[in-house]
């Protein structure tokens, strides 16, 4: 009795802080410090460095060992014992407006030569042999995946080509969160790039074909498509293992049950965390959250239109393809980017395998697990899944003030704390007090 007691305490606790963080939010009210924060008094976050560039993505090479990439710089940057080593390991030229950029990175051991890790980049790629902020919409370019060696343990060298999406003059829902899934296969959101010319993967059934936008894609270390073609025989379908996504800055695998989440973008509502199935249609552009779009379907423009929990009008591709709900969605813009799950018991059993979300706006948001994992556990009014308003989200609210937003999240496989990037240029970390 006593210790159900003391846990309940706890998690009473544990809800005024996050109450008290929402309020300061909602009205406007200052803290003392602008520093990040987290509601768990037992723990606290620390500046690993600062002075970077509009960072968006972080891979560990080994202890207190890092890469960054740089969004408009092009740049791969290493961090070594919280110092930025004085020249980057790649400086590539990149297309930077908006949503383009240098966008995601992997690291994958080499098996051919184990000295010499691969690392995984994507991006999009410069034609003026320069970086460049390009609003001009007669100007289109493409998005690359590459992958480079780690020579000499120095120099990022030998790039191959693994794919490159259709070129757009449009610099929007680009994606390129990449991930090493456990079949040792990569992973790489891709969004639809705000196109014009829409496409089945869109689920416009009078569509063109794919065109590798609007999915996650799964591809081999080399560059291969998988052998057990998820969504059809024909390239670039044989290459994708979800459909129907907008915009995604998150993916990321279970420990637990090896399946992949994501999380996805909404136009003005109806952002999303996504469990993804081989084979799933998130919906877009017919459904988005659990709401019909209506104005322009592939648009900024599109608007909440009414409720559409079983839409019958998608693609399937010849039955292969399984629309899922999400398993939570803001009615709101929560501008949810990256998701990763806490592999480690630093903070505790408590959120051993946990999920934590990040926003664009500097919230981070933590989520417990049901028990076969499928979704969360959830209460009150959030039993339905939606958070119809901020005053709903205080039970998941775990952090904020992370900057001018939080761009990508990391468990280092080394120390078992969670790194967080933000797009102001700096890393933190969140350790016990």
């Amino acid at each position: 009795m006593l210790l159900r007691f003391l846990i309940t305490v706890a998690l009473f606790i544990t809800m005024i802080n996050q109450y008290i963080i929402l309020y300061a939010q909602d009205t406007g009210t200052k803290s003392s410090s602008n520093e990040p924060t987290v509601s768990d008094p037992m723990l606290k976050v620390e500046k690993v460095l600062d002075g970077l560039s509009f960072p968006t993505g972080m891979a560990f090479l080994g202890p207190d060992d890092i890469l960054i990439i740089e969004k408009n710089n092009g740049t791969v940057q290493r961090i070594t014992n919280g110092n930025k080593l004085p020249e980057a390991m790649l400086d590539v030229d990149v297309s930077y407006s908006h949503e383009r950029g240098m966008l995601g990175i992997a690291i994958a051991v080499n098996e051919t030569n184990n000295s010499n890790p691969y690392v995984f980049l994507y991006y999009t790629k410069s034609e003026m042999n320069g970086d460049e902020e390009i609003y001009n919409s007669t100007y289109s370019v493409s998005n690359h995946l590459y992958r480079y060696e780690l020579v000499n343990d120095s120099k990022l060298q030998n790039p191959k080509l693994l794919l490159s999406t259709p070129s757009t003059d449009r610099p929007y829902h680009q994606g390129g969160k990449l991930v090493i899934g456990p079949d040792h296969n990569i992973y790489a959101t891709i969004g639809d790039q705000n196109a014009w010319n829409i496409t089945q993967a869109q689920n416009i059934k009078n569509g063109a074909f794919p065109d590798t936008t609007s999915n996650i894609l799964r591809i081999t270390l080399d560059g291969q498509a998988p052998s057990d073609d998820i969504l059809g025989k024909i390239y670039p379908l044989n290459l994708y293992y979800a459909y129907g996504i907008r915009n995604s800055f998150g993916i990321d695998f279970d420990p637990v049950t090896g399946k992949l989440w994501d999380t996805e973008d909404g136009p003005s509502y109806g952002d999303e965390i996504n469990l993804v199935e081989p084979g799933f249609n998130s919906g877009w552009s017919r459904v988005q959250g659990i709401w019909r779009p209506i104005e322009n379907l592939t648009g900024d423009e599109a608007t909440i239109g009414n409720r559409e929990l079983n839409p019958d009008n998608l693609v399937d591709f010849d039955g292969k393809g399984k629309y899922s709900k999400p398993e939570f969605t803001w009615k709101r813009p929560a501008c949810v980017t990256a998701i990763k799950f806490l592999n480690s018991d630093k903070y505790g059993k408590e959120y051993k395998n946990d999920v934590f979300v990040g926003s664009s706006i500097g919230r981070l948001y933590h989520f417990d697990m049901n028990k076969d994992r499928t979704g969360f556990i959830l209460y009150n009014n959030l039993t339905d899944k939606i958070a119809d308003t901020r005053d709903e989200l205080a039970q998941v609210l775990f952090g904020d003030r992370f900057g001018e937003g939080i761009t990508d999240m990391q468990v280092s496989p080394y120390d078992g704390l969670l790194y967080i990037v933000t797009a102001d240029a700096a890393i933190y970390r969140i350790v016990p007090k």
